[in-house]
C-alpha cells in the first residue's frame, strides 16, 4: 500500500524529467558561464568581469537605451489600443463580433519571420506606405534608414502584431465583470468614456498588470523584429538587448558576455515587474 502513494511521481516523472533537463540545467549552465571567460580553447573563471565589461562598452548602452525608448512608447500605446478594442467589441449592440475578434487576433498567430519580413517590403523606400503617402502628396519618409523612423517602424509593426493578443485577454476579464455598476452608473447620468476610466480600467487592474508584465518581458528580449526590419542599424539606432545578446553569442561566439548580458535582462525585469507591482498597488 505505501508504494501506491508514489505511483503519481511516475507519471510525473517524463515531464519533470524533461523540465530539468530542457529548463533548468540550460539556466544554471548559462549562469554559470557567464562568470567565465574562453582563454585559450578553454572556459576560466573570471568572476564578474563579464558584467563589469558591461559598463565600458558602447553597443550594449545603445542596446539598452533603445529596448527602453521602445518599451516606453510601446507597451502603454499597445495596453491602451487593447483596452478600446475589447471595450468595444464587448459592446452587445455590436454585429459580427466573431468576425471583428478572429480579425484583430490573426496578426497574434503570424509567423514573427513572415511577418517581419511583410513590413519590410511594406516599409522600403518604394514599398506600400511610401506610395499611399505619394499618392495624397506627401514625401516619401526613411522608415527603415533613419534612426527615429526606424525604431518608429519597429513600434509600429509590434502593435499592429500583438495589441489583438492583449484584447482577447482584456475580452475575457471584461465578460466576468458585473453589469450591475454599469447599469448604475448610467442611472446616474455617466457617459461611457466616464464608465470607461472610472469603471472599467479600476475593475480590471489585475489584469492590466498581468499584460503589462507580459509585454515588459517580451519588450525587453525584443529580436525578431530588429534582427528581419533593421538589422539593429542604421548605426546601432535599432539594437536592442535580446539582438545584441544573439550577435555576442552567435556571431562573435562571446557566450560568456553573452550569458551576462541575459541575466542582466533577467534582473531589469524583476525590478521592472517590482515597479508595476508597487505602481498598481491597492492603497490600503
Amino acid at each position: 500500500m505505501n508504494k501506491q502513494k508514489y505511483f503519481p511521481y511516475l507519471f510525473l516523472a517524463p515531464a519533470l524529467i524533461l523540465f530539468a533537463l530542457f529548463t533548468v540545467y540550460p539556466i544554471i549552465a548559462s549562469l554559470i558561464l557567464s562568470f567565465q571567460r574562453m582563454e585559450q580553447g578553454e572556459y576560466v573563471f573570471v568572476g564578474l568581469a563579464n558584467y563589469a565589461r558591461l559598463f565600458n562598452d558602447s553597443i550594449f548602452t545603445s542596446a539598452l537605451t533603445n529596448t527602453f525608448i521602445i518599451f516606453i512608447f510601446q507597451v502603454p500605446i499597445m495596453i491602451f489600443l487593447a483596452l478600446i478594442l475589447a471595450t468595444a467589441l464587448n459592446n452587445q449592440l455590436l454585429k459580427l463580433k466573431g468576425f471583428f475578434r478572429v480579425s484583430f487576433f490573426l496578426p497574434a498567430v503570424t509567423s514573427l519571420v513572415a511577418y517581419s519580413i511583410l513590413f519590410s517590403i511594406m516599409l522600403q523606400d518604394e514599398g506600400l506606405f511610401n506610395n499611399i503617402l505619394n499618392m495624397v502628396g506627401l514625401s516619401s519618409i526613411p522608415w527603415l534608414s533613419d534612426p527615429f523612423w526606424a525604431k518608429f517602424s519597429i513600434i509600429m509593426a509590434m502593435t499592429w502584431r500583438w495589441t489583438g493578443y492583449n484584447m482577447v485577454i482584456f475580452l475575457a476579464a471584461l465578460q466576468n465583470l458585473s453589469t450591475d455598476v454599469y447599469e448604475a452608473a448610467d442611472i446616474d447620468g455617466a457617459g461611457k468614456i466616464r464608465q470607461f476610466f472610472y469603471i472599467t480600467i479600476p475593475q480590471l487592474k489585475p489584469v492590466i498588470l498581468f499584460v503589462a508584465i507580459l509585454s515588459t518581458i517580451g519588450t525587453l528580449q525584443l529580436f525578431d523584429e530588429p534582427f528581419n526590419l533593421t538589422g539593429g542599424g542604421p548605426g546601432n539606432s535599432t539594437m536592442t538587448l535580446g539582438l545584441y545578446i544573439y550577435e555576442s553569442g552567435f556571431e562573435y561566439f562571446d557566450f560568456g558576455y553573452a550569458s551576462a548580458i541575459a541575466y542582466t535582462v533577467v534582473v531589469l525585469v524583476a525590478i521592472l515587474a517590482f515597479v508595476q507591482f508597487k505602481l498598481t498597488e491597492e492603497k490600503k
